[in-house]
């Protein structure tokens, strides 16, 4: 914390209000960067060493109980334990990750359901919070409309993201080049920082245009090697940018999470674009990551 006091003081110095962000991680036990480490000992070492760099950093995983069949049952359990020891909180993000753009609904609150009970295990109680898959949320007003109250009826609050990226992309380049093109691998680690304060500085400057404050964000990552990698030097940039590290629960009490929110449609993205939808504002997209990475990507799914 004495590393983090600094930036506070500096930022209060200048008159401005500390910043806050939450920081939630999707597709517990690990998400799609690399099919060659889905086994239960690599995905430990994955997830001791994000955890550890977080250092006591507040957080909240995202589980998809399905994701990863290899390890089983109790080796997910094994896994969400690792995070809870850590001091994380856990939430439902569906048991397989469904598209609701292209699954029934009644499949997908299924689905919903599925995933509870792997949380429930782990946490001894039921999950408070869910994650849309893809970040959909209803491909129109009435498909919309029934998920939220399905949400609101088996006792879910939804959990927003404002700082969105495309993480999975450069972690997918990053966990294939490490096996066979070491200096790609390196070089994809070099550029992930930098395009992540990208996405900050846009997203800071365009909740102030939507929502007329900068608000307290939530910040969107994947459970993957470079996110365990790279996140001592990820922490810092947010420090130096002023921030102070929140739960989710203390993020959503910003007034601008109780803007309306009425965006229908088949887009996943975040929630100041759809409040600024919602008002009627000009579209304006966050940067997108360098172009030589999203050609690995596509060369290396």
């Amino acid at each position: 914390m004495r590393r983090f006091l600094p930036a506070l003081l500096l930022v209060a110095a200048a008159g401005g209000q500390t910043r806050q962000v939450a920081i939630t991680f999707d597709d517990l036990p690990r998400g799609g960067d690399s099919a060659k480490a889905r086994d239960l000992e690599s995905i430990r070492a994955m997830t001791e060493k994000l955890l550890r760099a977080l250092g006591g950093v507040p957080t909240i995983g995202f589980v998809n109980a399905g994701r990863v069949p290899e390890i089983g049952d109790a080796g997910l359990q094994s896994i969400l334990k690792i995070w809870l020891e850590h001091g994380a909180d856990l939430g439902n993000h569906s048991y397989s990750h469904l598209n609701i753009n292209q699954a029934p609904l009644a499949e997908y609150t299924a689905d919903v359901l599925r995933g509870e009970p792997a949380v429930t295990a782990a946490l001894g109680h039921r999950p408070v919070y869910f994650r849309h898959p893809f970040l959909l949320t209803g491909k129109d007003a009435a498909t919309k409309r029934s998920l939220a109250e399905f949400l609101a009826q088996h006792g879910y609050r939804v959990a927003p993201v404002t700082l969105d990226d495309d993480d999975y992309v450069l972690a997918r380049v990053y966990a294939t080049a490490l096996a066979d093109d070491p200096k790609l691998a390196q070089r994809v680690k070099d550029a992930y920082v930098p395009y992540m304060e990208s996405i900050f500085a846009f997203f800071e400057a365009r909740s102030k245009e939507v929502a007329g404050h900068e608000i307290a964000q939530v910040l969107l990552l994947h459970t993957n090697q470079l996110n365990a990698d790279s996140m001592p030097a990820l922490l810092e940039m947010m420090r130096r940018r002023g921030y102070q590290f929140v739960t989710l629960d203390t993020a959503l009490r910003d007034a601008a999470y109780r803007l309306p929110e009425e965006y229908a449609g088949t887009g996943g993205f975040s929630w100041i674009h759809r409040w600024s939808k919602t008002k009627g504002m000009a579209p304006k997209g966050e940067p997108s990551e360098p172009q030589w990475i999203l050609d690995e990507y596509r060369k290396r799914q």
